[in-house]
C-alpha cells in the first residue's frame, strides 16, 4: 500500500491529538492549538476523521470532530466537542483506547512492517501480488500482503513469513524444494502448489503433481498430497485434508477466497490482505465461528458480510478505510 508523506504525517499527529485531549480535557490552549492545526489542511481533517471513526468504532467518543468536518476532506477547521460528562469514571477505559486507535493508526501506517522487511527477501503490501523467479528458475507467486525469506546456502526453497504463495518449482531430484510455514514444512521434487500461514500452522493446496507434508512440533505428521489435495495443519491438532478441482488452488490469484469449514476471523485475515484499511471484529466468539463459501475479494464490505451474516453478524463500513463487524 503507498501513503502519501504528508497523509501518514497527519494520521500519526491525529493519533497523538486524540491521547492528548484525553488526558487534558480542560486545557483550553491544548484545544485552540488542536484546531489551528485541524484548520491548517484538508488532509489533517481527513486524518481526525479516521482516528475519531476508530475511537467510535470501540465505544468510546470522547472527543470527535464535528461530523461536517468528517464529511469533508477539505473542511477548514473542526471543534471540540465534550459528549461524556463522567470522564472521570470512564477514565481507566478511555486512555487505554485511545491507545488502542492509535496503535491500530500506527499498525496501518507501517504495513507490512519494518522488521518483517528486514527479514524478508521478497514482500508485497496490501492489494499488490508479485511474481519472483528463483536462482534456480522456480516461480514464486506472492499474494498481497504476503512475505517470504530466500533459504540459505545450497537448500532450494523460501521460509513463508506472511500470507501466502503460489510456488511453480523446477523439477531437481538430487535437491528438493522447501517451504517452511511456521512449523509445518512442504517438500516438493517439482509441482505447483499454494501455502498459506495461519496463526498456528499451515495450509498446503496442491494445483498439479505431488508434495509431502511434515510437522515438526509433536505429534509429528507426515502427509502427501497430489493434485486436488489440500491439508490444514494447525498446533499440535489433527490434520484436516479435503478435495478441490486444481482450478481452485490459489483463488485469490482470481480475486476469490473460497473457504471450506474456515474461521471468520480467518477470512477477515486474508480480505485484510486486499482491503487498504483496517477491519475489526468486536466478538472474539464470532471470530472463531466457522463458515463454508466464495467471497469475492473486489467487495470486501460484501465479502465479509456474506462470510458473518451466517452466524448473525453486523458489517458496518464506518469510512473508507474502516469496518466494524459486530454481533446482532
Amino acid at each position: 500500500m503507498s501513503i502519501d508523506k504528508d497523509e501518514q504525517d497527519a494520521s500519526v499527529a491525529a493519533a497523538h491529538w486524540l491521547l492528548a485531549l484525553e488526558e487534558e480535557p480542560a486545557d483550553v490552549d491544548l484545544r485552540r492549538r488542536f484546531e489551528t492545526w485541524l484548520a491548517e489542511s484538508p488532509e489533517n481533517a481527513a486524518a481526525w476523521a479516521g482516528v475519531s471513526d476508530v475511537y467510535d468504532a470501540i465505544g468510546a467518543p470522547a472527543y470527535v470532530a464535528h461530523r461536517n468536518a468528517r464529511e469533508s476532506r477539505s473542511a477548514g477547521a473542526a471543534s471540540v466537542t465534550r459528549l461524556d460528562d463522567v470522564r472521570a469514571r470512564r477514565r481507566r477505559f478511555l486512555l487505554p483506547a485511545a491507545a488502542l486507535a492509535l496503535a491500530a493508526c500506527l499498525a496501518l501506517l507501517t504495513l507490512p512492517g519494518l522488521l518483517l522487511r528486514w527479514q524478508a527477501d521478497h514482500v508485497t503490501s496490501v492489494a499488490e501480488s508479485r511474481s519472483v523467479v528463483l536462482d534456480d528458475g522456480s516461480m514464486v507467486r506472492l499474494a498481497p500482503g504476503s512475505a517470504v525469506e530466500v533459504l540459505a546456502g545450497n537448500d532450494r526453497g523460501v521460509r513463508l513469513l506472511r500470507g501466502e504463495a503460489l510456488f511453480e518449482v523446477v523439477p531437481d531430484s538430487a535437491r528438493p524444494f522447501r517451504v517452511e510455514a511456521g512449523a509445518v514444512e512442504t517438500t516438493v521434487l517439482g509441482t505447483v502448489f499454494d501455502v498459506r500461514l495461519l496463526e498456528h500452522g499451515a495450509l498446503v493446496s496442491v494445483r498439479e503433481g505431488e508434495v509431502r507434508v511434515d510437522r515438526a512440533a509433536a505429534p509429528r505428521i507426515f502427509e502427501r498430497l497430489k493434485a486436488g489435495d489440500w491439508a490444514r495443519v494447525e498446533g499440535s491438532g489433527p490434520v484436516v485434508r479435503g478435495v478441490v478441482p486444481p482450478t481452485e488452488v490459489a483463488a485469490w490469484q482470481r480475486g476469490q477466497i473460497v473457504a471450506r469449514d474456515r474461521a471468520i476471523e480467518d477470512i477477515v485475515e486474508e480480505v485484510g490482505r486486499s482491503y487498504r484499511g483496517v477491519v475489526l471484529v468486536t466478538d472474539g466468539a464470532l471470530a472463531r465461528q466457522r463458515v463454508t463459501g466464495v467471497y469475492n475479494l473486489d467487495d470486501p464490505a460484501a465479502a465479509l458480510r456474506a462470510a458473518a451474516g451466517v452466524h448473525g453478524g453486523v458489517v458496518r463500513q464506518v469510512s473508507p478505510w474502516l469496518i466494524v463487524i459486530s454481533p446482532n
